[in-house]
C-alpha cells in the first residue's frame, strides 16, 4: 500500500494480512517505510528456514513476492559473479538483486510464476510485476487518498480498501462467457495487473506501465516433424524437472487426460520415488468418469494413486464455501472437483503440478478446429453464443459482452500468424488467466496448496506455438505433436482414440432439486437485480445441457454476490445459505 501521507493504518495492513493468511499459513512478515506498507504472508516451499519476507538489502530497497522462481539457482550463479550477496536460499530474494542490476525491466529474466512488489525509496517508487502468463494473481485499487494492491480482490473487499460496486459490463460478460475479461474486475474500483505487466507507483499514481507478452509475437514456424518431437521431449523434460524443485513433497493431478498423462510421464521418468497423482471422480451420474483410466496409467508408471469422489452431496455442501473463495468471480464448474482435490491433496503436501495451458498450446480444444473451418462447412468463430442467449431470463440484453474477446482478437491478428495462431492468442489473452489459472489459484490456495502448470513455461510454451498447425492439428483431431510424444513415452494411454470431454454434472444435480431451489434462487438479491425471478424458478426447473449451465451459472453468481458484496457468511449448504436474507 501506497498512501499520500505518512504512516498506513496498522489496523488496515494487519486486515489485509489476516484475508490473506490462507495463502500463507506459514508465517507472516511486514514492512513500514513512510507512506508505504508491505505485508506477507507465506507458504513455505523453497528455503524453509531462512525465506521469510519481505526481503530487504543494504540499500533498503524491499520485496515481496507471491509465487516461484524456477531458474533462481542459475540466476543466483550468474548474479554471484557480480558481487551480489544473499542472504537466503529462497528463489524470492533473486528479482531484488535482479533490480538492482536491470532496474524495471528486472523480471524479463525471471521464468517461472510470480506477483512481485518492490520498493525503492532511493527512487521514491513502487514496482508491481506479474508473470507473463498470469499465473500469480495480482490485483491494486488506486483511489484518491492511496495505491492498494493484494494478490487477491477480496482482500482489497475485506480490508474496505474497495466498495463492493458492481461494474455491470463487468457482471454481463460473467453472466454470457463465464469469465470477464481485460483489466477491469467485476468491481468498480479493483483492476487487475495483466499478464506479464510491470506497474511503476509514484505518490501512489500509476506512472508508468509496461508488458512482456506471453507468446512470440512472429509468425514463427517449426515444421520439421522428427525435430519437433525432440525439441519437445527436451523442453517438456526440462520444465517438469523445474517445476519440481522443492523443499516440500509434491504430487499431481492427474485427470487421465493427455495433458496430466503427458506430465505423469515425465514426472514417473524423473522421479526415484512413486508419484503422488490425485483423480477425482463422479460415481452415479450420466458423465464420464475417468478414474480407472487414470488408475490403470498411474499402476502403469508405478505411481501412488489417489481417487477422490465428487458427489451431488458435496456439491450442495461445498458451493457456499467455492464461492467465497472465488473473489475474482468465474462461473467455471470445475472449480468444484478443484476446490475437493485440493483439500485432499493438502492434506499430505504443499505442491501439485497442473496440466492447465495444454489445449491453449498445442491446439486440443474443438472450438479451434471449428474456427479453422470456414462457414458453409459449419465453421464459426469463437465464443459467438452467450451462456443466456435465448432464455429470457436476464432483465436487460446483454450488450456488448463480446467486446473484450473482440478486442483480444484485434490485438492478436498479428500479421504473419496462422488463424489457429491467433484463436489461441486470444485464449491465452483472458480464457485462461481469468478462467483457469484463477480457478486453479483459488481452488487450491484456499487450503494452502500451491499449483504448478509446466506447460505454461517459456521454453515449452514457445515451443508448441510455433509448431505448425499440422503438428497441432491433423486429421480433424488436435495435439498431434503431444499424443505422439505421449504415445511413445507412455503407450497405454492410448494418446490417439477418442476423449470424451471433461464435464461435471451440475446441471442434473440441478434439475434433480429443481422445486426446492427454484423459489431460494429466485429470491436472492443478486438475482433479482439482473434477472426476471419467474424465468429464474422457471428456468432452474427444465433439463438439458444449455440449461443447466444458464442454471449453475446464476446460483454461482448467487452464492458470490452474497458473500462478497451483501457479505453474509457461506454457512450451510447451499440451501441454507441462500435461505438466510440479508
Amino acid at each position: 500500500m501506497v498512501r499520500d501521507e505518512p504512516l498506513p493504518e496498522p489496523d488496515l495492513i494487519a486486515a489485509l494480512t489476516r484475508s490473506l493468511a490462507h495463502r500463507g499459513p506459514d508465517g507472516e512478515g511486514q514492512y513500514f517505510d513512510g507512506p508505504v506498507a508491505l505485508a506477507h504472508t507465506r507458504l513455505a516451499i523453497i528455503d524453509l528456514v531462512t525465506g521469510d519476507q519481505p526481503f530487504l538489502d543494504d540499500q533498503g530497497v524491499s520485496l515481496v513476492a507471491n509465487g516461484e522462481i524456477y531458474n533462481y539457482l542459475e540466476l543466483r550463479d550468474s548474479l554471484k559473479v557480480d558481487g551480489a550477496l544473499f542472504k537466503t536460499m529462497s528463489d524470492c530474494e533473486v528479482p531484488l538483486h535482479l533490480y538492482r542490476r536491470h532496474g524495471v525491466g528486472f523480471a524479463s529474466h525471471l521464468r517461472g510464476m510470480y506477483a512481485i512488489a518492490i520498493h525503492d525509496p532511493n527512487e521514491d517508487v513502487l514496482i508491481l510485476a506479474r508473470d507473463p502468463f498470469g499465473i500469480k494473481p495480482l490485483y491494486y485499487a488506486e483511489t484518491e487518498t492511496a495505491f492498494s494492491f493484494a494478490s487477491e480482490m477480496g482482500a482489497l473487499l475485506a480490508a474496505d480498501v474497495a466498495d463492493p460496486v458492481i461494474r455491470n459490463q463487468s457482471r454481463v460478460e460473467l453472466m454470457q462467457l463465464q469469465f470477464c475479461t481485460g483489466r477491469n474486475t467485476v468491481v468498480n474500483d479493483i483492476k487487475r495487473v495483466l499478464p506479464g505487466e510491470t506497474l511503476v507507483v509514484r505518490g501512489g499514481r500509476i506512472v508508468e506501465r509496461f508488458r512482456q507478452q506471453s507468446l512470440p509475437q512472429g509468425g514463427q514456424r517449426i515444421s520439421d516433424e522428427d525435430a519437433a518431437m525432440k525439441q519437445l521431449d527436451e523442453a517438456l523434460m526440462e520444465s517438469v524437472a523445474l517445476h519440481q524443485r522443492s523443499d516440500v513433497p509434491y504430487g499431481l493431478f492427474l485427470s487421465g487426460g493427455i495433458d496430466s498423462s503427458v506430465l505423469l510421464a515425465c514426472m514417473a521418468q524423473l522421479n526415484e520415488t512413486p508419484v503422488r497423482a490425485f483423480t477425482a471422480g463422479f460415481p452415479r451420474t450420466d458423465v464420464h468418469d475417468e478414474r480407472a483410466h487414470a488408475r490403470m496409467l498411474a499402476k502403469r508408471v508405478g505411481a501412488d494413486h489417489v481417487e477422490v469422489e465428487i458427489t451431488e452431496q458435496d456439491f450442495w455442501q461445498l458451493l457456499p464455501e467455492i464461492a467465497a473463495a472465488m473473489d475474482d468471480p468465474v462461473a467455471d464448474y470445475a472449480i468444484i472437483p478443484t476446490y475437493k482435490l485440493a483439500r485432499e491433496a493438502a492434506r499430505e503436501m504443499k505442491v501439485v503440478l497442473c496440466g492447465e495451458g495444454g489445449d491453449e498450446l498445442f491446439g486440443g480444444y474443438g472450438r479451434y478446429r471449428s474456427a479453422l473451418r470456414p462457414w458453409w462447412q459449419g465453421g464459426r468463430a469463437m465464443r459467438t453464443k452467450g451462456i443466456m442467449d435465448g432464455f429470457d431470463v436476464l432483465r436487460e440484453e446483454p450488450r456488448g459482452w463480446r467486446d473484450g474477446i473482440l478486442a483480444a482478437e484485434s490485438r492478436s491478428g498479428i500479421t504473419g500468424r496462422t488463424r489457429l495462431q491467433v484463436a489461441q492468442a486470444v485464449d491465452n489473452a483472458d480464457w485462461l488467466p481469468n478462467d483457469l489459472l484463477v480457478k486453479l489459484d483459488r481452488c487450491l490456495m484456499a487450503h494452502g496448496l500451491e499449483g504448478r502448470t509446466p506447460f505454461l513455461d517459456p521454453a515449452v510454451s514457445s515451443l508448441a506455438f510455433c509448431l505448425d498447425d499440422d503438428l497441432k492439428i491433423r486429421k480433424g483431431k488436435g495435439k498431434y505433436l503431444l499424443r505422439k510424444w505421449l504415445d511413445v513415452k507412455l503407450p497405454e494411454a492410448e494418446a490417439f482414440s477418442p476423449k470424451r470431454g471433461f464435464t461435471v454434472p451440475v446441471g442434473e444435480w440441478i434439475a434433480a432439486q429443481g422445486d426446492k431451489l427454484a423459489p431460494l434462487l429466485a429470491a436472492q438479491p443478486g438475482i433479482i437485480q439482473i434477472c426476471h425471478p419467474d424465468a429464474v424458478a422457471r428456468l432452474v426447473r427444465r433439463r438439458g445441457k444449455r440449461v443447466g449451465n444458464a442454471a449453475w451459472t446464476l446460483l454461482f453468481y448467487a452464492l458470490w454476490h452474497r458473500y462478497h458484496v451483501l457479505r453474509l457468511p457461506p454457512q450451510g449448504d447451499v440451501f441454507e445459505c441462500l435461505s438466510v436474507t440479508a
